[in-house]
């Protein structure tokens, strides 16, 4: 199932950027305009409040059949049975995650060089996730990706290639010379007054 996986559309939750709904309703609205993954992350969570909140939204993605990763926390995706994990540069490693999460879920790690990509790769990722390609208000240490490292990327493992970081239906076309698998969107969806039409918009990417 995981090699099929849809990453067109990969919603990642920021709650703190709601406008009006709470996160549930958000990621609903989000994959009835056509987000194709969500990653839940919750930086600001402590674990009993992450979980229940986890719990929730898997029954949403599982209502659309969306896979469900979680941002870090191997012990929530586990407990909650996620579709995998999504782990940053300084997580854990992506080797020692595999052997616990083992072969039948999704590990993605976030890149920002073409040595990370092929490094993660190697260790065995199902995707990677490579930004910030533009000024992002989510994330406080990300280092910006220019669009010819993103296509050297791409162009450089064979894994699915996630661009982040800032993407908005204004820039989203100078992607396109890179080829990716997919956009992760935080902002431009979740931001919204109307999630699902803004999901829509960028659905067409």
């Amino acid at each position: 199932m995981k090699n099929k996986i849809n990453y067109s559309l990969y919603l990642v939750t920021d709650r703190d950027v709601l406008v009006d709904v709470d996160i549930y309703t958000g990621v609903e609205e989000a994959i009835k305009g056509g987000v194709t993954v969500v990653q839940l992350r919750e930086k600001k969570s402590g674990t009993l409040e992450f979980y229940n909140i986890a719990v929730e939204i898997k029954k949403i993605t599982d209502k659309y059949n969306v896979p469900l990763i979680i941002n870090d926390r191997i012990d929530i995706a586990q407990a909650i049975d996620a579709a995998g994990v999504h782990l940053g540069q300084s997580d854990m490693p992506m080797d020692i995650a595999r052997s616990i999460m083992g072969n039948n879920k999704i590990i993605g790690v976030s890149t920002s060089t073409l040595e990370q990509a092929k490094n993660a790769e190697m260790q065995g990722a199902d995707y990677v996730g490579v930004g910030a390609m533009f000024i992002t208000t989510t994330k406080d240490d990300t280092r910006a990706v220019s669009i010819q490292s993103l296509k050297e990327i791409k162009e450089g493992v064979s894994i699915p290639v996630v661009a982040i970081g800032g993407i908005n239906e204004n820039n989203v076309d100078l992607l396109k010379i890179a080829n990716v698998d997919g956009i992760a969107v935080v902002s431009d969806i979740l931001g919204k007054r109307c999630i699902q039409v803004a999901a829509e918009k960028l659905a067409v990417y």
